[in-house]
């Protein structure tokens, strides 16, 4: 029984693909957090026009900036974890499955290429 994978030991495997996969998944995430951080004006708008018939709606737009915010963060850590898993993948590191795993983690709620991407990682990694 096997209990760590080490990615020089798999030769089978196509380490590449995954780690190409990983680098553009990163590169769209970051881009993702980029575009987020441009037109937060604009959704705070847009979620403040629907605020008009609430009660309390400075609460309500103060849980929406913290849930942005936490959207922007979560956005960033992935893109910064995928592009680190995918590079030392590519390089053959033997931090690629920590990186992997951590990238796993955070992209699984990234409809849908990141959760086919972590699903798939996490089952390759988490044997």
């Amino acid at each position: 029984m096997e209990t760590s994978v080490n990615v020089a030991d798999k030769s089978d495997a196509n380490w590449s693909t995954l780690g190409g996969l990983w680098t553009a998944y990163g590169i769209i995430r970051l881009a993702a957090a980029i575009v987020l951080v441009v037109y937060s004006g604009v959704a705070t708008v847009m979620f403040g026009a629907l605020l008009s018939r609430v009660g309390n709606p400075f609460l309500w737009m103060g849980v929406f900036h913290f849930f942005y915010a936490a959207a922007i963060v979560v956005a960033i850590l992935a893109g910064v974890f995928s592009l680190l898993a995918g590079l030392s993948l590519l390089a053959g590191r033997s931090s690629a499955r920590s990186l992997s795993l951590v990238a796993s983690f955070l992209s699984v709620s990234d409809i849908p290429l990141g959760t086919t991407l972590g699903i798939y990682t996490l089952i390759l990694f988490l044997r």
